[in-house]
């Protein structure tokens, strides 16, 4: 009896270290295979919150993560509903034999830590949802709320990556002022930015914004990296354009416009736009020529479409990360802020998707200091044309999304080991 104890023990030892050669690795793969990709990044935040190391196997697979196998991990894995595959070391191996290949456009990307997120929002109720906080609470990676006040506070340095929420950093409220002056949000809004700036010092909100705009500049010079959507992007940089300058008009900040503010611009200050023209009339939507317009634009729902660039993962890691994704075609969405026409865009940013057939960039990014940012036109990507106070969307119903996937690259991004950029 003993005997047979003992050889029943030895089969158990040799069939866990049989198991143990043979499926040594979790690999999710990112490719029309994968049943739910946004989870799938969540994922791979979690993994690193505990210390596990992730390998981002950028352009194999759609972009696929891979991690040593853990019983934990694989529960994970299952109740969020995302697509693995166990594989041994020997597998493994192999994969990375066919990545490091001179002749593939393959590469893979250490992710080191998960970043501490900050949302810059609000603390009023918005009428609108933000694509960003949507995506970050269903792929489940934890973040945090920031405003103005806590920006003027020196507190962003906390904070690994920050994300603009809608906003309007020229102080003008969005434009919203001929149709929703009249709503409680609105006047809310109104009120909170004008508490916000008296507080501070600021005789009006458009002198608050352009702090804020100028703080968030140094977050990034000392290494942050900034994402923007919708009028976060070309707000962003008109603010800066415009330091020292008042370019709104008596209903937003209680006197006129400097008469002389387009002449006086500086886009030397800019991160991504140049010799732009302002739109100083307080009742047109727009702020200025940078987006091009729904008229300009000429296309509907069913022929907007914007291509990603193809980049190569061994000299260009960064943009290949940001534009990791399972197609290369992505459905277009309109926003405040939809398009930016190319013409306006500096020399040295780096456009990773456009509507080549009306020369607009849906998708872009540079450097500025030791960090980044990164600017993405359009609200919401499965909502083609989201209006004020619409529910939001259900992103149980999209978790596959091509056009989310974009924003989520952009929260892995600055969890990357850095390599130095080859061109």
């Amino acid at each position: 009896m003993k005997t047979l104890f003992r050889i029943l023990f030895l089969l158990l030892v040799l069939l866990g270290t049989a198991r143990a050669s043979w499926a040594s690795y979790l690999l999710l793969p990112m490719d029309a295979s994968q049943k739910n990709h946004l989870k799938a990044y969540g994922l791979a935040y979690w993994a690193l919150q505990r210390q596990v190391e992730v390998e981002w196997l950028l352009n194999y697979k759609g972009g696929a993560f891979a991690l040593k196998q853990g019983n934990q991990l694989e529960n994970e894995l299952v109740v969020r509903g995302i697509s693995y595959q166990t594989i041994s070391d020997a597998q493994y191996s192999q994969i990375l034999t066919e990545i490091a290949a001179p002749e593939s456009n393959m590469d893979v990307m250490k992710l080191e830590k998960a970043p501490k997120i900050a949302v810059y929002s609000p603390k009023s109720k918005q009428p609108w949802d933000d694509a960003v906080t949507l995506v970050l609470t269903y792929a489940e990676i934890p973040y945090e709320i920031v405003y103005d006040a806590e920006i003027l506070e020196d507190k962003l340095p906390k904070y690994d990556w920050l994300h603009l929420h809608h906003e309007d950093f020229t102080g003008q409220q969005g434009k919203f002022y001929t149709a929703f002056r009249n709503t409680p949000w609105y006047i809310e809004q109104k009120r909170e930015s004008e508490a916000i700036a008296k507080r501070f010092g600021f005789s009006k909100v458009p002198q608050l914004k352009s702090a804020v705009a100028q703080r968030i500049r140094d977050f990034c010079a000392g290494g942050g990296f900034m994402f923007a959507m919708c009028s976060a992007t070309d707000t962003y940089d008109i603010a800066l354009a415009a330091v020292g300058l008042d370019i709104t008009e008596s209903m937003f900040d209680g006197d006129p416009s400097d008469p002389q503010a387009q002449q006086k611009l500086n886009f030397a200050n800019t991160f991504a736009f140049k010799d732009f023209t302002l739109i100083r009339d307080p009742y047109h939507p727009e702020f200025s020529n940078i987006d091009n317009s729904q008229l300009e634009r000429g296309l509907r729902e069913n022929n907007d479409y914007f291509q990603l660039f193809t980049y190569s993962a061994k000299w260009d890691p960064i943009p290949t990360m940001l534009t990791q994704n399972h197609v290369k075609t992505i459905k277009g969405f309109m926003g405040l802020t939809t398009g930016f026409k190319k013409k306006l865009i500096k020399s040295e940013v780096v456009v990773m998707g456009e509507t080549k057939s009306i020369d607009e960039a849906r998708y872009i990014h540079g450097t500025f200091g030791k960090g980044t940012w990164t600017f993405y036109g359009g609200h919401d990507p499965e909502d083609y044309q989201h209006f004020v106070e619409e529910e939001p969307t259900d992103l149980a119903l999209y978790p596959n999304s091509p056009g989310y996937r974009l924003i989520l690259n952009n929260i892995l991004f600055p969890a990357a080991k850095k390599k130095k950029q080859k061109t």
